[in-house]
């Protein structure tokens, strides 16, 4: 079975242009996650999926220098992106990630690998049930169904966030659910969308990166625990900004169909 890690990342986020080569500890941070996704045990390959705006040659020019795979594809139907990565992969399952979650760990990634295959599901995730920090999200879904949602979705919402339309239409699916056996830790952040957010993720890569750069969940929950000040650096952040700008859009969508 070719799992294919599809990695989506670009330079123009709307809320912190640029933050996937943000500096930390001396490298972009998007180095620092592909450094982390090349320990998972599952991952047959992983390619970056960024657009084809000039914006995005830098990430192009990183992925070569780090010797990783790099497609372009459109900017906003990033829905259509992952399909023509996952079409010319010849993947079979895809896991799906984000260029903004610099602490994601192999071993969640590979715990939901490990469940979507031996549970035979057409898509697995740990956030349809929130146990785990934001951050570290992960998505597996079956290629015949990125096919079947790349295919129907219509609105801009679900052609912008990839996985939307299962998550609209999940009695539709056979669903895994990766929950976190050590407790409910999802009020943490640990994903960068603004400034205070990769405040956040510079103090945690400045304390542990030197000591190991192997580290984990673990640590940076024994850290958060040494220094309760780090909880709550982007506590008060709105999680759902980006999605609800993009259901704006659909209003504005459909407003134009009915004319």
């Amino acid at each position: 079975m070719d799992t294919v890690a599809i990695l989506q990342a670009r330079m123009s986020s709307s809320r912190l242009p640029g933050k996937v080569m943000a500096d930390v500890v001396g490298k972009p941070m998007l180095a620092l996650q592909i450094e982390r996704l090349r320990k998972s045990a599952m991952i047959s390959r992983l390619v970056v999926a960024t657009s084809d705006q000039p914006d995005d040659d830098c990430l192009v020019a990183l992925c070569s220098e780090l010797n990783v795979e790099c497609w372009r594809g459109s900017l906003d139907d990033v829905l259509d992106r992952f399909y023509r990565v996952a079409v010319k992969a010849s993947a079979s399952s895809i896991v799906r990630l984000t260029g903004d979650c610099p602490l994601c760990d192999p071993k969640v990634i590979d715990s939901a690998i490990y469940l979507h295959q031996n549970g035979q599901y057409d898509y697995t995730s740990n956030t349809i049930e929130r146990t785990w920090p934001q951050g570290l999200d992960v998505e597996v879904i079956e290629f015949p169904k990125l096919e079947e949602i790349w295919r129907d979705a219509s609105l801009p919402s679900e052609r912008e966030h990839v996985t939307l339309r299962v998550y609209n239409h999940l009695d539709r699916y056979k669903v895994g659910k990766l929950r976190n056996p050590k407790g409910d830790f999802s009020h943490l952040r640990w994903t960068v969308d603004e400034d205070k957010d990769l405040s956040l993720i510079r103090e945690i890569y400045s304390s542990l990166y030197a000591v190991s750069p192997n580290f984990g969940t673990e640590e940076i929950l024994n850290l958060m625990v040494t220094r309760p000040e780090l909880r709550n650096l982007n506590k008060d952040i709105d999680r759902e900004a980006g999605l609800k700008k993009s259901i704006a859009r659909d209003r504005e969508f459909l407003a134009r169909e009915k004319t």
